[in-house]
């Protein structure tokens, strides 16, 4: 009788553990797909943990947005509180492409001061995309607090090649 209840016993917590993991896997972020609509419905990719350092996951980096469920962005999370500072947004309708450029505070997630940054775009992470364009390029700067990305129709527009000069050489646009 005692190992009866003892194998009821364990069963129930096996049962509720596998239960807890798939809640708790559901909500992890893992979205590989970024949106830009205007200055407040936008996403960024970042390490997939908080904490982590922008080009040691190049690879690994996914999709962060202003709001949940933002549509054309399946399974991204949602920025942290406080992480978008400012946000202007541009739309060049002659060459198709859409980008948004700003101040952030890293700190809410945890992005070292001392961390120069890096670029994502269509080739790292693998997979990953600008929802209705063709190419993408971001770089996230926690040393000088900005971050820049712009989705475009055609590679030219996109400059990936370009990575250590920063947002302001690579992308312009406002940082203030």
């Amino acid at each position: 009788m005692l190992f009866t209840k003892s194998f009821v016993a364990a069963t129930f917590l096996a049962v509720l553990s596998v239960a807890s993991a798939g809640k708790s896997s559901t909500k992890a972020v893992k979205g590989q797909t970024g949106v830009i609509t205007n200055a407040k419905d936008f996403c960024l990719f970042l390490p997939p943990m908080y904490g982590g350092g922008i080009s040691e996951n190049e690879d690994r980096a996914v999709a962060f947005c202003t709001k949940p469920n933002m549509t054309g962005a399946p399974n991204a999370g949602v920025l942290p509180a406080g992480f978008i500072k400012t946000a202007h947004f541009v739309r060049n309708t002659a060459a198709d492409w859409v980008q948004v450029t700003g101040r952030m505070n890293g700190k809410t997630y945890g992005l070292s001061k001392k961390d120069g940054g890096g670029q994502y775009d269509i080739k790292a992470p693998v997979g990953s995309k600008c929802s209705g364009y063709k190419y993408f390029v971001e770089l996230v700067e926690p040393d000088q607090d900005i971050y820049c990305i712009r989705c475009c129709k055609t590679k030219s527009d996109c400059p990936v090649n370009k990575s250590t000069y920063g947002c302001k050489k690579v992308l312009g646009g406002n940082y203030a």
